[in-house]
């Protein structure tokens, strides 16, 4: 077989070639893989939203601002607290995503880190550090007056080394608290 000759308009052909077959490959692939993405991306959301709300019987969401409010209700559809997510773009990492749940008298009743590019080892402590047991606990709260750490007049004790992220995770929260405050109202 005899080698093409090393024109510009050959070069063009074979790198024009080579892209299509790359692009059909890439799109084929992302077709693949678009539907249980997902899923995986639905379910976790479900056990976010589990795990930062009272027990509830079935979920009601409502649409407040553009940001989705996920209300738990008992088995008499009584509302037993809402679930939001929110996002801080101002983490030392990136965007910082934060499911937060709400009781019925505006308290933090739970909360998830749903989306982190923090460090591991310091702002990514952020999961736990807010929690019950944590040195930093949000749990039972109510942001009404808005959180703060402490280093900004707050009550909430910053991550050591984090203070970033600390303040990140405070706005997520009280963006999503001034969400609720807007919808859930039966």
């Amino acid at each position: 077989m005899k080698k093409a000759p090393s024109t510009l308009i050959n070069m063009l052909l074979s790198l024009t070639l080579i892209a299509v077959v790359a692009g059909g490959v890439l799109g084929f692939v992302s077709g693949m893989t678009k539907e249980p993405i997902a899923q995986v991306e639905k379910q976790q959301k479900e056990d976010a939203i589990k795990a930062v709300l009272p027990a509830f019987e079935t979920l009601k969401t409502e649409t407040v601002d553009e940001t989705e409010i996920n209300i738990g209700l008992d088995k008499d559809g009584n509302p037993v607290g809402m679930a939001i997510e929110s996002v801080s773009k101002k983490g030392f990492g990136g965007d910082l995503g934060v499911m937060v749940g709400f009781d019925n008298d505006g308290n933090i009743s739970g909360y998830k880190i749903v989306k982190t590019s923090e460090t591991p080892g310091l702002g990514a402590k952020a999961g736990d550090w807010f929690q019950k047991d944590g040195k930093g606990c949000v749990i039972g709260k109510n942001p009404s007056t808005p959180l703060s750490v402490k280093k900004d007049g707050g009550d909430i004790d910053a991550i050591s080394g984090s203070t970033i992220t600390s303040r990140a995770f405070c706005e997520a929260i009280n963006n999503a608290y001034a969400v609720s405050q807007k919808g859930g109202n039966e």
